[in-house]
């Protein structure tokens, strides 16, 4: 076999992996911040712009003004959704109407774990799932709507589910009422 022959099937070799080595074209998974309310417009824009893309989402229970009850799909971490990209795909994401930056530090994006990914695509279904904010088990809380709205309490967890309990101080007796964390809203210190 000649050397140029071998030169070339040398050189076509390492142009291929090459870029797989030095993960130039390694799809990761990052953290994509969006507008307010915009994550269900920003995955219909990436879709289109053929670029993976997933958003975590959770059922909820909107209750109208009639007091008639809506089941609702919200993103379940708002104004963040998650793509599957390489480095020459980035500017198919930030060009998307929507999308604000990629999450990272000041000189890169930051690439998340598969496995925590895997765990929100596969792991969670079936099973009751809603964000968590930054209610503290311990704090005092407030019901924001409902009969109850305006009621003051403190946030205990029992089992696996948040309780609000509503203390009678004249009589020095309290009650645990079951919440949603989208009920409540934390109190100053």
């Amino acid at each position: 076999m000649s050397s140029q022959i071998l030169q070339h099937r040398l050189n076509t070799v390492a142009g291929s992996v090459l870029p797989s080595i030095t993960g130039y074209d390694h799809r990761n998974w990052y953290a994509v911040f969006t507008l307010p309310q915009n994550e269900k417009s920003v995955v219909r824009h990436l879709a289109l712009r053929e670029v993976e893309n997933f958003l975590p989402t959770y059922e909820a229970i909107s209750v109208w003004k009639n007091r008639q009850r809506v089941r609702t799909v919200r993103p379940l971490f708002p104004t963040y959704l998650f793509v599957r990209i390489n480095h020459r795909q980035r500017n198919r994401v930030l060009e998307s109407p929507g999308v604000i930056h990629i999450v990272g530090n000041s000189r890169e994006s930051v690439a998340i774990p598969e496995s925590a990914i895997e765990l929100l695509r596969s792991g969670l279904q079936g099973r009751n799932v809603e964000p968590y904010s930054d209610l503290v088990v311990g704090r005092r809380v407030r019901i924001r709507c409902g009969s109850m709205a305006g009621v003051e309490g403190t946030l205990v967890r029992k089992g696996n589910s948040l309780r609000f309990v509503l203390a009678l101080q004249m009589i020095n007796q309290h009650a645990a009422i079951e919440v949603g964390a989208e009920d409540l809203e934390l109190l100053p210190e």
